[in-house]
């Protein structure tokens, strides 16, 4: 994949969601909301506090959607990013 974020973006790919509840029931796909957690896969020159492969939370309307290589990636601004998961 070649992708640089320009200005304070980020390229984020979603963490999928479990699709069980911690008590076994199964949640169908069209019941569960997307994710808000993500993993970063490239990340602007102007942005120093996150770097490639942290786990970032996000607002839930956050981002735009982008397709790369058939993946799906979301494209963040870094002040849509609540926080790094550690």
């Amino acid at each position: 994949m070649n992708f640089q974020p320009l200005g304070k973006r980020v390229l984020v790919k979603r963490i999928e969601a479990q699709n069980k509840t911690a008590s076994g029931i199964y949640i169908p796909d069209n019941a569960k909301e997307k994710p808000l957690s993500a993993k970063v896969e490239a990340v602007a020159s102007e942005i120093k506090e996150i770097k490639v492969s942290d786990e970032v939370v996000f607002g839930k309307y956050a981002g735009s959607e982008l397709s790369l290589d058939g993946q799906d990636y979301l494209v963040l601004e870094f002040k849509d990013i609540l926080g790094v998961i550690k």
